[in-house]
């Protein structure tokens, strides 16, 4: 039975990056009994329309109702029971550019959000995401621009990938890093960003993804 207490309201307005607001919405969302009702507001942007439909219909949350305002898309979503566990997404990540790791982490995040089990494996390059100091750079001649890029990524909602990386464990994601790309390029097991990350290498991570339902290579 859904709950006759008002609304909690979330204003995303100004992110145009849907996992970065269905993530905050998932976190009010948690704090909430089944069929407590959330209103999110966004900035009128095509995807957000079909993104928070099909984030509900995964998670088995109601989306009430979804209507353009003066304001921009208001969306009426209740909170549904617990879901058991799904499926699940194995993906290795050998890129630590960027531009490069948008869509692979924007994927994970994305899976997690709709109830995924995810298991990252990061690999060659990437080992450098993990490294605690980070800083993603652009390549070739607009290195230079990448703090200004960086800024603008985030505006939008591309938070740095440390910190989606903070989300996705927060969502239960398991993280591993191949052992010999961290000799390789000089990453240290005592300056990781996490203290509990798996240190493994290929037959480890194998024989996760033969369990895995998806699989993702970027």
């Amino acid at each position: 039975m859904r709950a006759s207490t008002a609304a909690t309201s979330l204003d995303r307005r100004g992110k145009t990056i849907t996992t970065a607001v269905v993530f905050d919405a998932a976190v009010e969302l948690d704090k909430l009994t089944e069929g407590g009702l959330l209103q999110l507001l966004t900035d009128d942007f095509e995807a957000f329309r079909r993104d928070v439909a099909a984030w509900c219909e995964a998670t088995g949350d109601e989306l009430v109702s979804s209507e353009a305002t003066a304001e921009g898309l208001q969306f009426l979503i209740a909170k549904g029971p617990v879901k058991p566990g799904g499926d699940s997404l194995a993906m290795v990540i050998s890129s630590d550019g960027l531009e490069e790791l948008l869509s692979p982490l924007g994927f994970a995040l994305a899976a997690a959000l709709e109830g995924m089990a995810v298991h990252l494996f990061f690999q060659g390059p990437a080992v450098h995401v993990l490294d605690r100091g980070f800083r993603p750079r652009l390549s070739g001649w607009a290195r230079p621009f990448s703090r200004f890029a960086a800024t603008g990524l985030n505006r939008v909602g591309h938070i740095p990938a440390q910190d989606k990386l903070q989300q996705l464990r927060s969502l239960g994601a398991e993280i591993n890093v191949c052992g010999p790309s961290m000799q390789h390029f000089k990453v240290d097991r005592d300056n990781l960003v996490f203290d509990d990350l798996r240190v493994v290498e290929y037959l480890s991570f194998m024989a996760v993804m033969r369990g895995a339902d998806v699989h993702i290579y970027a």
